[in-house]
C-alpha cells in the first residue's frame, strides 16, 4: 500500500541475463547514464524528497560495493528509507553477508528450480538453483518474513518472486514446495503471471507464447496446498 510509489533505480547489464528479459534493452544492451556515486546518493536522496517510500535498486548485484557507498554517503546526509534489493537471486552469499544490516527488504527471483534450464535460457547459469536456495535463506535470515506496517507499507523483510512460465520451464511446483519447507509458511511469496515472450524467446519454441490461465491456476492451488499462507497472485481474475 502507500501513495508515494517505490523509488526505483534500474542498473544497467545484469549477470543473468535471461533470454526472454522484458528489459533486455537495459540488462542486455546497457543503455543508460553513467553516474558517480555522489550522483547516486543524490538521487536517492531526491526520491526520499518527492515522497517515495523505498529505494528500489534493480539489478544491483554487479554494483553492490558503489551502492554500499552512495548509500553511506546518502545517510549522512538524512536518507531513512527502507532499502530494497531486487535482484534475479542468483547471488553469492558471502556478499549477501557483507549487505547484513543494510539492506531492508530482499526481492529476489526464484526462476528456475532445473540447472538445465536455468544455463539453457539465461547464459548457462548452471548454478542458479543452488545459489539461489543458499542466497534466500541468507536474505531471510537477515530480514525475516515482510509484514506491513499498521500503516500497511513494508519497510522490512523477504519477498520472493516467482515467474510461471510456459510447459513448467521454470519447474514452478517444486519451487513452491521448497519455499514451504525451508521457510515460514507466511513467507510473502508474489506468483507472478506476466509472462510475455520477449526479446530472444522466439529463438525456443517451447516459451514462445504467453502462459495459459490453467497453468498459472495450477501453480497458485499447488501452493496453496503446500501450505503457503501470503500469497500476492497476480493473475487473480484466471481465478474467478
Amino acid at each position: 500500500m502507500g501513495t508515494g510509489g517505490s523509488g526505483t533505480i534500474f542498473f544497467t547489464n545484469c549477470n543473468l541475463r535471461c533470454s526472454f528479459c522484458q528489459n533486455w534493452e537495459i540488462s542486455h544492451l546497457g543503455r543508460g547514464a553513467a553516474v558517480t556515486v555522489e550522483e547516486l546518493a543524490n538521487m536517492m536522496l531526491e526520491l526520499q524528497r518527492i515522497g517515495c517510500h523505498n529505494i528500489n535498486l534493480v539489478t544491483p548485484t554487479h554494483y553492490s560495493p558503489h551502492l554500499v557507498k552512495a548509500i553511506d554517503i546518502a545517510a549522512g546526509r538524512g536518507l531513512r528509507l527502507p532499502i530494497v534489493y531486487n535482484t534475479s537471486g542468483w547471488e553469492r552469499i558471502e556478499i549477501l553477508r557483507l549487505l547484513d544490516g543494510i539492506v531492508d527488504i530482499y526481492m529476489p527471483d526464484f526462476k528456475y528450480w532445473d540447472s538445465a534450464m536455468a544455463a539453457k535460457y539465461s547464459a548457462g547459469a548452471a548454478s542458479y538453483p543452488e545459489l539461489t536456495k543458499q542466497a534466500i535463506l541468507e536474505m531471510h535470515r537477515q530480514v525475516g518474513v515482510a509484514k506491513p506496517a499498521d500503516d500497511g507499507i513494508l519497510y522490512r523483510g523477504l519477498i520472493i518472486r516467482h515467474l510461471v512460465m510456459p510447459e513448467n520451464v521454470a519447474g514452478s511446483l517444486e519451487v513452491m514446495d521448497w519455499i514451504a519447507a525451508n521457510l515460514p509458511k507466511d513467507t510473502y511469496v508474489n506468483i507472478m503471471s506476466q509472462y510475455r515472450p520477449m526479446h530472444k524467446a522466439y529463438d525456443f519454441p517451447e516459451i514462445s507464447r504467453m502462459i495459459t490461465a490453467e497453468e498459472y491456476i495450477a501453480v497458485v492451488e499447488h501452493a496453496k496446498k503446500a501450505g503457503l499462507t501470503n500469497l500476492d497472485i497476480q493473475g487473480s481474475w484466471w481465478l474467478r
